[in-house]
């Protein structure tokens, strides 16, 4: 049932959104807006697998850059973070997420591949958040 994409289609998606990544990053309101779309969406995922249960922390991290709480992380990986995010509220997909189960498997991919990238950062991330006495959220 698992669908295999390749990195070259993986990194297409993700830049397909980089530059709208880079306005939400530079708009706190229209941000935050996103991340209520974000955690709407969630909601309705029926069964959030291994890959996508990072979307949380990966939201937590986003909003703590874009209010300027904690923004030791380089650039790309947030754009990364932004653009994979976007991808997943989106409705236009590689495989529609209408599609019982299958449907959310490219959003699981683009994430796997993104969280390749990013996952050194998230780490330091949650060290700052227990240091700082931040609401840490596993994954």
């Amino acid at each position: 049932m698992e669908k295999e994409f390749t990195d070259e289609q993986l990194s297409e998606q993700i830049s397909k959104n980089s530059e709208e990544a880079e306005k939400l990053l530079n708009d706190e309101d229209r941000m935050e807006r996103f991340l209520e779309r974000l955690e709407h969406k969630l909601k309705k995922v029926p069964v959030v697998g291994k890959k996508l249960s990072n979307i949380p922390m990966l939201a937590s991290l986003v909003r703590s850059y874009v209010r300027k709480d904690y923004q030791d992380i380089p650039i790309g990986s947030i754009i990364a973070i932004v653009s994979a995010l976007i991808y997943f509220v989106s409705p236009i997909d590689l495989l529609p997420d209408s599609i019982p189960v299958l449907g959310y498997v490219d959003d699981a991919a683009v994430f796997a591949f993104v969280w390749n990238m990013v996952e050194d950062d998230v780490e330091e991330y949650k060290k700052w958040q227990e240091q700082n006495g931040k609401r840490v959220i596993r994954n």
